[in-house]
């Protein structure tokens, strides 16, 4: 039976597991960014996870891009009136999720068997898979220094400018057992339409995740990865300015230089034809294709086109 692994985190890598899951089931195994995991009202909060998840299970807003559809906010207003912080803000029907969470972490269970527990909950089809049980957090330099990932993308909507990342914790964490056998077990590596430096950056920094992804380039395991950035722009989020502000260029060519030690092909939108030489002068191989997800048909597009590529690429 054919496996897909998926390295994803946030809407983009959300909606591009919602169309693969439509074509592969139980057959998808996304690992997911936790670097942006925080804390919030005493609760544990799991941005990246939580998004894939609600997708995979028809349950996310499609006009935020993030938390549950008809949520309401009556818990996260009762807490300003009592004076506290609400920059951060948590539904009602998203705090049920995060409830759970914290009691089954405090009894001890971990971070990956409660995200089990959650998505068995809710009936996917799909796994989604922490990229690992040890505490990893990103944070970003800017002109006021060091600031908590969340504290810059959500409370400062993401107007610093952004002049170094780190991922604390990174080096003396791990992939958890189950990541590493969905590796061992896929037919093919997708690295999703996400932010390539805070999204995937964080997997790809986990010790032993790129020589996993480049042992199995070795063996045949084709590794395909989708640009996020289209005419030059993120589609969502802070991607195309962090690029540039990092030393990079916001474009196809410029994630492509991320990922071509990895990547045996990419996808990149048809806007972005012109740069598919360049890209190919890498050694990554180019398919252009029509990459924005707009609604389910969409995004089962991009599916069967990623799916093709890693099968002409195997």
């Amino acid at each position: 039976m054919t496996k897909i692994v998926e390295l994803a985190g946030g809407v983009g890598g959300a909606r591009l597991a919602h169309g693969l899951q439509a074509v592969l089931g139980d057959r998808l195994t996304v690992v997911v960014n936790s670097a942006d995991d925080l804390e919030r009202h005493g609760l544990a909060v799991w941005p990246d996870h939580d998004t894939v998840m609600y997708t995979l299970a028809g349950r996310d807003d499609r006009d935020r891009g993030w938390g549950v559809a008809d949520e309401t906010w009556t818990v996260i207003e009762e807490l300003g009136r009592y004076g506290e912080e609400t920059w951060f803000r948590l539904g009602d029907r998203d705090i049920a999720t995060h409830i759970v969470r914290t009691a089954r972490l405090r009894d001890g269970d971990r971070p990956t068997e409660v995200a089990l527990h959650l998505q068995r909950a809710l009936g996917l089809r799909a796994t989604v898979l922490p990229m690992t049980d040890d505490r990893v957090r990103t944070a970003v330099r800017t002109d006021d220094g060091w600031l908590s990932f969340q504290d810059y993308f959500v409370r400062r909507r993401q107007e610093p400018t952004v002049h170094d990342v780190r991922f604390d914790g990174v080096e003396t964490a791990g992939p958890t057992p189950e990541v590493m056998a969905a590796l061992a077990a896929a037919a093919s590596i997708v690295i999703a339409p996400s932010n390539p430096i805070v999204s995937v950056g964080p997997i790809l920094a986990l010790p032993g995740i790129r020589e996993t992804l480049l042992a199995a380039r070795r063996r045949g395991v084709p590794v395909v990865a989708v640009s996020g950035i289209v005419g030059g722009k993120a589609l969502r989020g802070p991607a195309d300015r962090m690029l540039v502000s990092l030393g990079g260029e916001s474009s196809a060519l410029g994630v492509a230089r991320l990922y071509a030690e990895l990547a045996d092909a990419i996808l990149i939108d048809t806007l972005d034809a012109a740069l598919g030489p360049a890209i190919e002068a890498l050694g990554v191989r180019v398919v252009v294709t029509d990459t924005i997800m707009l609604d389910d048909a969409g995004r089962e597009r991009l599916a069967r086109a990623v799916l093709e590529t890693a099968v002409a690429a195997a």
